[in-house]
C-alpha cells in the first residue's frame, strides 16, 4: 500500500512547485508592471464631455416674426437666427430723430437770443452814458441857480433808471449765456444727449435681427413665432462642437501625482475602445464637486460619515480627433492620465488680460449711426451761431 502512494506524492510535488513558481512569477511581473506602468497612471470612468453652451438672447423687446434655425442644425457666426417685428423700433427711431432736430432748433433760438441780449445791453449802456452826461451838465448849473432844482431831480431819476436798466440787461445776458457759454451748438450737452438717444434708437432697429454669436449646433430652442421677448430672454443655445473638453472627476487620493501638461488617453462610450482620444491636463478645479453644489454637505454634525471627494480635472482634446470622431456635450468618457512626468504645475497660470473667447458677430457700425445723426443736426442748425 505504501508503495502505491509514493508515486502519486512524487507527482504532486512538481505540480505544486510549478504552481507556486507561477504565483511568484505573476506577483513579480505585476510588481514590475505596477512600478513601470500601472503605478504611473490614474484612471476614472467618472468623466464627461463639456463644452460652451452659448445662449442667444435678445437685446431689445419685440414679437418674434421669423425663426431660421432649429435644434440639431449647424449655424455660422453672424447668421441671423431670429427676427423681431421692426415696427416699434422704427417708430422709436423717428421719435428720436424728431427730438434731436427739436433740440437743435431750440438751442439755435437760444444762441440767437443771446446775441439779441448783447445788443440790448449795448443800447442800455449807451442810454446810461447819455443820461449821466445830461445829469453831470445840469448839476453845476443848478448850483448857480441857472437850472431849476426840479430839472436836476428828473435828471437824477433818469440816471438811476438807466443804471437799473443796464443791470437788468446784464443779468438777462448772463442768464442767456449760462446755458451755452463756452460751447458751440454742435457740441452742446443737450445736442450730444439727443444724438446719443438717436444712436441708441438706431441700434434698436439693427438689433431686431439676432445673429449667431458663434458657429456651432443648435442644442435647445426655447422660442416660438409670435412670442414677445424682452432683453435678456434666452431664445436658443448654440454649442461649438469643435471646442470641447472633458472634465474627469478623480478621487482626492488620486490627485497627488496629477500635474498640468500630463498626457491623457480617453475612450468614449459612444465609440467604444476602438477609438482613442489623446489630450492633456490643462487644469484642476479649485474645489470638489460637493463644495459647489446647490446644497453643500454639512459636515459639522454629530453623525458625520466620511465620503471620498472628487475633484474635476480639465482635459483638453485634439481638434483633429474631434473632427474625425465628433463628441457631444455630456457624453461619458473613460480617462487615463499618465503621471510619469511631474514637472508641471498643480495650479494653472493663465496670462492676465488674455481673452479666452471672443465674438464679433454682435458689433454694430456706430460710425454710420453717428453720421446720420450729424446730418440731422446740420439740417436743423442751418446758419446757427456756433460760438
Amino acid at each position: 500500500m505504501r508503495e502505491q502512494q509514493n508515486p502519486a506524492a512524487s507527482r504532486r510535488k512538481p505540480a505544486l512547485l510549478i504552481l507556486i513558481t507561477l504565483f511568484i512569477a505573476t506577483g513579480i511581473g505585476y510588481a514590475i508592471y505596477w512600478a513601470a506602468f500601472a503605478g504611473k497612471r490614474v484612471t476614472t470612468d467618472n468623466a464627461y464631455v463639456g463644452g460652451n453652451q452659448v445662449t442667444l438672447t435678445s437685446q431689445v423687446s419685440g414679437n418674434v416674426t421669423e425663426i431660421r434655425a432649429d435644434e440639431t442644425q449647424l449655424v455660422k457666426a453672424g447668421e441671423d437666427l431670429v427676427l423681431l417685428d421692426p415696427a416699434d423700433a422704427t417708430v422709436a427711431l423717428r421719435q428720436a430723430e424728431a427730438r434731436l432736430g427739436e433740440t437743435v432748433r431750440d438751442l439755435k433760438k437760444q444762441y440767437a437770443s443771446t446775441a439779441q441780449y448783447e445788443s440790448v445791453l449795448e443800447q442800455r449802456r449807451s442810454d446810461l452814458t447819455r443820461v449821466r452826461a445830461d445829469y453831470d451838465r445840469r448839476v453845476p448849473l443848478a448850483a448857480e441857480q441857472l437850472v431849476a432844482a426840479e430839472d436836476v431831480a428828473h435828471a437824477r431819476e433818469a440816471l438811476k433808471n438807466a443804471e437799473l436798466a443796464v443791470d437788468v440787461a446784464h443779468r438777462q445776458l448772463e442768464a442767456a449765456r449760462a446755458g451755452i457759454d463756452g460751447v458751440d451748438l454742435i457740441h452742446h450737452p443737450s445736442v450730444l444727449a439727443a444724438k446719443s438717444s438717436y444712436v441708441q434708437a438706431w441700434l434698436g432697429t439693427r438689433r431686431n435681427a439676432l445673429p449667431a454669436p458663434v458657429s456651432g449646433y443648435v442644442a435647445k430652442r426655447a422660442v416660438q413665432v409670435g412670442n414677445r421677448v424682452t432683453p435678456g430672454t434666452a431664445l436658443m443655445n448654440i454649442v461649438p462642437l469643435d471646442a470641447l473638453w472633458v472634465d474627469a472627476n478623480f478621487k482626492e487620493s488620486e490627485l497627488r501625482n496629477i500635474r498640468i501638461g500630463q498626457p491623457a488617453m480617453l475612450v468614449a462610450d459612444a465609440y467604444g475602445s476602438g477609438v482613442e482620444y489623446h489630450g492633456k491636463v490643462v487644469g484642476l478645479a479649485a474645489g470638489t464637486g460637493s463644495a459647489f453644489s446647490l446644497l453643500p454637505a454639512q459636515n459639522a454634525t454629530g453623525n458625520w460619515i466620511k465620503v471620498v471627494q472628487r475633484v474635476p480635472v480639465r482635459i483638453a482634446l485634439q481638434p483633429d480627433e474631434l473632427a474625425e470622431h465628433p463628441l457631444r456635450v455630456g457624453l461619458s468618457m473613460e480617462v487615463t492620465v499618465d503621471t510619469t512626468a511631474k514637472e508641471g504645475p498643480v495650479l494653472a497660470m493663465q496670462p492676465a488680460g488674455k481673452p479666452l473667447f471672443t465674438t464679433r458677430s454682435l458689433e454694430q457700425p456706430l460710425p454710420e449711426a453717428e453720421r446720420l445723426a450729424d446730418d440731422i443736426i446740420a439740417r436743423n442748425a442751418g446758419k446757427a451761431h456756433h460760438g
